[in-house]
Order: C-alpha cells, then sequence, then structure tokens
C-alpha cells in the first residue's frame, strides 16, 4: 500500500486534500444530480435513502398525547432522568456490560445520533488536547457523512481507513502506525457497518480499546444499526472498555431500532470523563430534545416487543435477497444491519450500474464511490458497489431485486433464471 498524502499518516490509509473536494459534498445530493436527467424506466422503487418504512410503535401516539403540555417547557440538554434511565437499563440488559451504566454520569440524550457522532469530534479534539503533529482523526472508508463533517468542523486532519472485502470490511488495525496514531485525537467505528453490515468481534474491539489507551484518543462507536441482524446479535465496544468504559463512547438511536427516524432522539454511554465535557459543549450548541419526545423513547425503550417484529420483516427481504440474488454480485447476507452491498464491477461500475437500474427498472440506489473518499493510491473502496437500503415492504422489495437481476444480468448478456 502507498503512503498517504500527508507524511504522517499510516501506509494504507488517506487524508483529506482538495482532490476530494467532490467527495466532501452529499452523497445523495450527488447521486439527485445523476439521475436529474433521466426518468425512471418503471414505477419508482427507492432503495437509495436508508429511512425505515415500517410502521411506527403503536405507543407514539398515546405517549405524545399524555406529555404533550410538556413542550411549553425548554428541555435540559442532558436529557430527563426517567429517560437517562431508562436507556441505562435497555444498555444493560441488551449487553455484556462490565458493570451497570451510572445514568446519572455516563449517558446523555441525543437529538439523533447524527447530532452526537458530528459534536464528538469537536469535543474529543477539545478534551485530548495537544497531539504529535497535525491532529488527525480516523474514518473508515466508506463512512457515514457525519464524521467526516465533525473531523474537519474539530480542525484534524480526517484520515480514511479503506474498509474492504480483505479485510472484513472493518478499518485494518495493523495499518495503523506510531506517527498516525500519535496525533489521533478519535477514530469512529461502525458495527454493524454502514454500507457493508460487517460486525465488530470482541476480539477487535478489544484490540481498539488497547490502542486508545495508549495513545490517549477516543472511540466514537456508531452502534445505530445494532438492532438489525438476522442471526446473532451484535455486541458493543463498551462490552469490551473496562469497568470504567474508559475513552469509549458509544451511540444509539430509535431511528433504526423502532421505526422512528423523523422523532430525531438518541444517546451517547460510556466514558463519564470524557461525557462531562461533552455535555458541557452540547450544553451550550447542541439542540435540545424535546420532553415528549423523551417519554416516547422511555416507552420504546422499555418494549421488545415492536423490535423483534421489526427484525422479522427484515429477515423476510434478506430471505428474499438470498433467493432472487444467490451468489450475483458478491452478495452474501451481511452479519447486521438492513443495507445490500453489491459489487457491480462487471457490470460497468458503480455510476453506470446506477444510471442503468434507474433508467430501465426505477429502481434508486447509491454508487458506492458516492459513499466514500479516494485513497492516496487512487483507489476508492466504494468504487464497483452500489448499496440497497431494504427499507421498502417485502413485495416492493422482490419487485427491485428481480428488475435488479434482470437489468444487470442482461447488460451481460445473461438470462435471469431467477423465479
Amino acid at each position: 500500500m502507498t503512503m498517504s498524502a500527508s507524511s504522517h499518516a499510516a501506509p494504507g490509509v488517506g487524508s483529506l486534500s482538495a482532490a476530494a473536494a467532490e467527495g466532501e459534498r452529499s452523497p445523495f445530493a450527488r447521486l439527485t444530480e445523476l439521475l436529474a436527467p433521466y426518468q425512471p424506466g418503471k414505477p419508482l422503487i427507492t432503495l437509495s435513502l436508508g429511512e425505515p418504512q415500517h410502521p411506527v410503535p403503536d405507543f407514539v401516539g398515546p405517549v405524545l398525547a399524555q406529555h404533550v403540555a410538556e413542550f411549553g417547557r425548554y428541555p435540559a440538554a442532558k436529557g430527563i432522568e426517567p429517560f437517562r434511565r431508562a436507556a441505562a437499563t435497555w444498555m444493560g440488559k441488551r449487553f455484556a456490560l462490565p458493570r451497570p451504566l451510572d445514568p446519572e454520569t455516563e449517558l446523555l440524550v441525543l437529538n439523533g445520533s447524527r447530532e452526537g457522532l458530528f459534536l464528538a469530534a469537536v469535543a474529543a479534539a477539545r478534551y485530548v488536547g495537544p497531539r504529535k503533529g497535525t491532529p488527525a482523526i480516523l474514518l473508515p472508508n466508506p463512512f457515514y457523512p457525519a464524521y467526516g463533517a465533525g473531523a474537519r468542523t474539530a480542525g484534524c486532519e480526517a484520515i480514511f481507513l479503506p474498509t474492504t472485502l480483505a479485510n472484513g470490511f472493518l478499518p485494518d488495525l495493523d495499518a495503523l502506525d506510531e506517527a498516525t496514531l500519535s496525533r489521533t485525537v478519535a477514530m469512529y467505528i461502525a458495527s454493524p457497518a454502514n454500507p457493508q453490515g460487517a460486525v465488530a468481534t470482541p476480539a477487535y474491539f478489544a484490540r481498539l480499546h488497547k490502542l486508545a489507551l495508549r495513545y490517549g484518543f477516543i472511540v466514537l462507536s456508531d452502534e445505530c444499526y445494532s438492532e438489525i441482524y438476522t442471526r446473532e446479535a451484535p455486541g458493543s465496544m463498551l462490552e469490551s472498555a473496562g469497568p470504567d468504559f474508559a475513552n469509549v463512547v458509544a451511540f444509539q438511536s430509535l431511528s433504526k431500532r423502532s421505526n422512528l427516524p423523523g422523532m430525531r432522539i438518541g444517546f451517547v454511554a460510556g466514558d463519564r470523563k470524557f461525557l462531562s465535557a461533552f455535555h458541557e459543549l452540547r450544553n451550550v450548541a447542541a439542540p435540545q430534545v424535546p420532553v415528549p419526545l423523551q417519554h416516547v423513547a422511555v416507552a420504546a425503550y422499555n418494549d421488545e416487543t415492536h423490535v423483534e417484529e421489526n427484525r422479522r420483516l427484515y429477515r423476510q427481504k434478506f430471505d428474499l435477497a438470498d433467493q432472487i440474488l444467490g451468489n450475483r454480485f458478491g452478495y452474501k447476507r451481511p452479519a447486521g444491519g438492513f443495507c445490500l452491498w453489491l459489487d457491480v464491477s462487471a457490470h460497468g461500475g458503480d455510476e453506470a450500474a446506477t444510471l442503468k437500474l434507474y433508467r430501465e427498472g426505477g429502481v434508486r440506489v447509491v454508487p458506492g464511490s458516492y459513499l466514500a473518499r479516494q485513497q492516496p493510491d487512487g483507489s476508492n473502496p466504494g468504487a464497483g458497489y452500489i448499496r440497497l437500503a431494504l427499507v421498502q415492504d417485502s413485495d416492493t422489495t422482490a419487485e427491485a431485486l428481480h428488475r435488479l437481476v434482470e437489468i444487470l444480468d442482461s447488460s451481460q448478456g445473461v438470462k435471469s433464471t431467477t423465479p
């Protein structure tokens, strides 16, 4: 692997440069521009946006109605005590934590995990302090755009760690050298990963925690897809962070777990010293979470029935993907999340395949290269892939997958044999 454009970066990783200006933009804005000159060839099926479409839980309306008067006061930045207690209790039941979380000092409410993931980079840069060289934040590549925005706003160099099939779609910790780690203030890790659905093992988390302790950086563990899985339940990095959760915070959200993307509520939990500093920043800079929404979240974290139904619906759609895709496009059922990461490099590449699916089949997907950044050797870890979010109902999902197979197989002169 080649060295980064920065003389300090580790082999196999990349730093932000002027050449990446196009990649700075929202992948969805770029997709809209790509497709704008064309009309969908069939009735549109949107699989590009990871917005859950399953029903909103029945309890949401009644709980909101019960607490509607509380829209009339400003919420506390850290969250109401019932919310923090419910979230901490849920974490203790769901994960094998070294000890129970203290809801008073080790958990904060968030106005959606995206806001927290973004501002955490700024808090980490302030909390960790001076580094040996230009401060850096490490990101998986491809990655959730809020990570990159956070690194830029924090005034840190974003260093992109390629996540490819060869390294199990997780950052290669062995590719990080002493110089890079010595100037790192934070590292983002997503498990289950977006877009590939890879899940980190406890051993992986433990290795990352040792690096964080040794070099004094904060791990920002994005676990927002942890409740979407069809086999084994993914773990949390807090399980491997020791009794003080030192240098680790985990982010959770109700968007995917409870089909509430529009409610904008989540939380961050872990290292109390970092969270104290994070709270100081959020107390003056972050949007507060309305109290009635926090009461809805209390109900959500006290109920697993709707979550189990949610997983059942996603399991049905992955069963359809197993049947319809087979072994095409490098497909394998992911360990977590609700996305498909399909290799279309033999079908003209990710942009060409995206255009073809839209123009001929009305299926809207995202080119993988739009979700990633170019590495120093000129490669893009997302190039040649498309991402599909299985958020529609089963019948719509099946129709989209049949169209995809028919259109892409025909582009190679292969006749589809799927039922």
